[in-house]
């Protein structure tokens, strides 16, 4: 009787351990440590440009440009350091800004774009704000887009490992999100 009760017993270990022996055994190996490990994925710009570019149908041009527009206006927005910090946290930030539009040779426009030119002659806020409108459309992006382009920032950093830069960004962008 004891016999039997030793094959059963081996009968079903061996069947239920065949049936389950993929589950059981990455269990046992991630209770030992050996498992698969997953790596943390450290937000960067490029990957930032690809994603905005996709969720939004522009080109890779318009979407680091206007990136490196945002981001110019947040290193003005910041303390050297805290953009340090920022840039630590977001690699490939100095390079975004090198790809923001130089409008410094655009002559002033007229209608509301003129009144808006006339109106940041006298507020450095809002000369900012304005420079970075008129990057955008010189990307051959409407200014509207702005805010979209800041929500898909803020969405690519919706990370733990971007939530460093994530608060950054939106300090340096108060302005924009006010």
């Amino acid at each position: 009787m004891k016999s039997i009760l030793t094959l059963v017993t081996i009968i079903t270990l061996t069947f239920s351990s065949q049936t389950y022996a993929q589950g059981w055994f990455e269990s046992l190996k991630s209770m030992i440590g050996l498992g698969e490990e997953t790596q943390e994925v450290t937000p960067n710009a490029n990957d930032m440009i690809s994603m905005l570019s996709q969720n939004l149908g522009v080109d890779a041009d318009q979407a680091s440009g206007g990136l490196g527009s945002l981001f110019n206006y947040v290193k003005g927005n910041l303390s050297d350091e805290k953009f340090g910090q920022l840039s630590k946290a977001l690699p490939g930030v100095n390079e975004l800004i090198k790809s923001a539009p130089d409008i410094s040779q655009l002559k002033e426009s007229g209608g509301l774009s003129g009144l808006m030119d006339k109106a940041a002659e006298y507020n450095d806020s809002l000369k900012a704000i304005n420079g970075v409108k008129k990057q955008f459309e010189a990307l051959g992006l409407k200014p509207e887009m702005i805010m979209q382009y800041i929500e898909q920032a803020k969405k690519y950093l919706d990370s733990e490992q971007g939530q460093q830069a994530k608060q950054l960004l939106m300090q340096g962008l108060s302005d924009f999100t006010q």
